[in-house]
């Protein structure tokens, strides 16, 4: 079996796949101070809820953004299941051609997104994704990662937002009964949630100009709230919350080739 670790800088995102197939995912808090041996308890824990020994473990790929976080993952990979994980980085083979000014800025995260998209359309497309940040990544016709945009993520804002104004109440992220809130709660979601959904459409109808693609570009949606804002785009297409895994298991079988 495959595991593929998704380490992003609020949670980390676990698979594991038997062959083609993905027959478990977990998610644990981001902890840059775990140590090798606590990941392997959190892992076989984990397993055992499954009814998986760590021995059915043959690959380990990780893709991750938060650097001190990853020499205790490597070490647990060598330790607790005796192999060489496959860290996405520099000189691993993707499928894409990165046309950043620099390749080496492009997060991992965002990597593997775009080699699943593209994989998946087989076309133009642009991928994004809901997490700390919410991040928007396009790739053209030919499979060329061009690039993207970065902005805060909604929580993210949202935090920001109740930390900096004394007066307003932190706020589940939900569909209001109306734009027009009558009311802080209600006013507030309408914010978070029609405010994000306009700057998804707006920034994505810019992206898709500047792409100049023949070809109708398609949009997908993953990462934690990328179900709620979806609904009320007009511009995504999809959802899909295991992107990033089936982006992981498939460069990890592009670099074993």
């Amino acid at each position: 079996m495959l595991l593929v670790i998704d380490v992003g800088n609020t949670h980390c995102v676990l698979g594991l796949y038997n062959g083609e197939k993905l027959v478990h995912s977990f998610r644990l808090r981001t902890d840059n101070e775990r140590t090798t041996d606590e990941w392997g308890l959190h892992l076989k824990n984990l397993f055992d809820l499954v009814g998986v020994a760590m021995a059915d473990i043959d690959g380990v790929a990780i893709a991750s953004v938060v650097p001190p976080a990853d020499p205790a993952l490597r070490r647990t990979a060598t330790q607790y299941f005796k192999t060489e994980p496959l860290v996405v980085g520099p000189g691993i083979k993707t499928g894409l051609s990165i046309r950043y000014e620099s390749p080496r800025e492009v997060g991992a995260d965002r990597v593997v997104n775009a080699v699943a998209a593209y994989a998946r359309v087989k076309g133009p497309c642009i991928v994004v994704d809901f997490g700390t940040a919410t991040t928007f990544d396009c790739i053209s016709e030919k499979g060329d990662y061009l690039g993207g945009a970065i902005c805060p993520g909604i929580i993210t804002a949202l935090d920001a937002l109740v930390t900096r104004a004394a007066k307003l109440p932190r706020v589940e992220i939900a569909r209001p009964r109306a734009a027009i809130g009558r009311n802080t709660v209600e006013s507030m979601q309408s914010g978070v949630l029609f405010g994000y959904v306009a700057l998804v459409d707006g920034l994505v109808d810019r992206l898709v100009a500047e792409m100049g693609c023949a070809a109708h570009v398609r949009v997908i949606a993953t990462g934690g709230l990328a179900s709620t804002i979806a609904p009320e785009s007009r511009t995504i297409e999809e959802v899909d919350p295991n992107l990033t895994l089936e982006g992981l298991r498939l460069i990890y079988l592009r670099n074993q080739q």
